[in-house]
């Protein structure tokens, strides 16, 4: 018996489709394929399905997290292209956790919360 995985996605609600999927193209997604419920997107090794569905209680309390190799990287790139600004978003400042990650948050028009996080060293105590 073969029980090995391939692959998981996450189906992330919208409430404003065709902003959502400007919003995922503009921070460094590329829409593989996309129709008037479904659209998958990819960046590297990681993807997600965009769905046209929209329950504020169910995404309000979505969250997606997203490791990346540079986390200041990515923080510089959304702030170089005013992701902030153009779609009405909000944007921490990268944080170093007590995981031994350093994330910063950024919610999606529709208020979908992402955390894009870095694996960093975990301090020695002594």
């Amino acid at each position: 018996m073969n029980l090995n995985t391939v692959e998981i996605k996450a189906f992330v609600p919208t409430k404003d489709y065709a902003r959502s999927k400007t919003f995922y193209e503009a921070i460094g997604f590329t829409c593989a394929f996309a129709d008037e419920e479904i659209a998958y997107f990819h960046c590297g090794n990681c993807s997600f399905l965009l769905q046209n569905f929209y329950v504020v209680e169910h995404t309000g309390n979505f969250m997606m997290h997203l490791v990346v190799e540079n986390v200041d990287d990515w923080h510089a790139q959304l702030t170089k292209e005013n992701i902030a600004e153009r779609f009405g978003v909000t944007i921490g400042e990268p944080v170093d956790q007590p995981w031994a990650m350093r994330d910063f948050e950024l919610f999606d028009p529709s208020g979908v919360l992402w955390r894009i996080a870095q694996n960093t060293q975990k301090k020695v105590e002594k």
